[in-house]
């Protein structure tokens, strides 16, 4: 559930934070996520991939391949 309220976030803003994404990480990493997240989380990647979310962090990291294709 948390990491699709931070999808629906950064859909809203057109924005994903260092802060949201560092969320996700984490909740990833506990593997801490429903079937549901994960499809928010394919519409997160989409968007970026589109252009439509820019992320805050996009010239000081880059961001690992999510698993999702």
């Amino acid at each position: 559930m948390m990491i699709r309220t931070l999808v629906q976030s950064a859909l809203q803003t057109g924005y994903l934070s260092v802060e949201s994404e560092g969320l996700i990480r984490q909740v990833l990493t506990i593997r801490g996520y429903k079937s549901t997240d994960m499809e928010a989380l394919q519409q997160l990647y989409e968007a970026l991939k589109a252009g439509t979310i820019r992320r805050e962090a996009q010239n000081r990291i880059q961001m690992p391949p999510l698993g999702i294709t």
